[in-house]
C-alpha cells in the first residue's frame, strides 16, 4: 500500500497590522506570521492600517438596513472586500489602556453591514502591551471576541501575547517572536 501525502490546502490570509508605527512591536510581530505563512506557501498580504484613510462609521444605516454600499468615499471598503474573500484573518493591535487601537476599533466598526457575510473565517490576534501580564490582555481579546461573536462560525485559531514591550523593536528579545512565526507556518 503507498503511502498518501496529505499537503495542506493554500489558504488566502489577511494581515491587519494597526500598529501607528511601521516596524511597532505589532508589526514586527504580524512580520513574523507572515513570514511563516509564506515559507508554507499560503497567499499573504498585510495591510498596514495606518496607511489607510478609514472613516469612522456615521450611523447611516445604509449599508445594514438597505444593502448598499457605504456612501463614505475611503480605504474601508477595499479592506473589507479583502476580508470577505480571505480564508484566514490576522488582527493586530498594540493594547492601549487595555483594549485595541483606534485603528482597529474603527475599521471593526465600518463592518456593520457586511460582517453577516465573513462566514467560516479563522482568526489569529497579536498583541503587545508594555504590561507584562497576560491575563490584562483579555480585555482586548474579549472586545474581539465581541465581532467574532456577531460573525457566523467564526473559529480562533491562536492568539500571541508580545507582553512587556514598550518601545519600538522590543518585541525581537521576547518568546512572541516564534510564537508568531509558528503561528504563521501552521495556519
Amino acid at each position: 500500500m503507498q503511502k498518501q501525502k496529505y499537503r495542506k490546502m493554500k489558504k488566502k490570509v489577511l494581515i491587519l497590522s494597526s500598529s501607528p508605527r511601521k516596524g511597532g512591536n505589532s508589526d514586527t510581530l504580524c512580520d513574523e506570521f507572515l513570514r511563516g505563512a509564506s515559507q508554507m506557501g499560503h497567499d499573504v498580504e498585510k495591510v498596514f492600517l495606518r496607511d489607510k484613510t478609514i472613516l469612522y462609521c456615521t450611523g447611516c444605516s445604509r449599508c445594514s438596513l438597505e444593502g448598499k454600499p457605504c456612501p463614505q468615499k475611503d480605504d474601508a471598503a477595499e479592506i473589507i472586500d479583502k476580508m470577505l474573500v480571505a480564508d484566514v484573518i490576522v488582527m493586530a493591535t498594540p493594547v492601549y489602556f487595555y483594549t485595541m487601537s483606534a485603528q482597529m476599533k474603527t475599521l471593526i466598526d465600518r463592518c456593520c453591514g457586511p460582517y453577516v457575510r465573513m462566514k467560516n473565517k479563522e482568526f489569529y490576534f497579536i498583541l503587545t502591551a508594555a504590561d507584562e501580564q497576560r491575563e490584562n490582555l483579555m480585555r482586548t481579546v474579549d472586545t474581539f471576541q465581541g465581532f467574532l461573536d456577531c460573525l457566523p462560525n467564526p473559529v480562533i485559531k491562536g492568539v500571541v501575547y508580545g507582553t512587556g514591550v514598550w518601545h519600538p523593536g522590543e518585541v525581537k528579545r521576547t518568546p512572541a517572536m516564534q510564537e508568531a512565526y509558528e503561528m504563521g507556518r501552521n495556519v
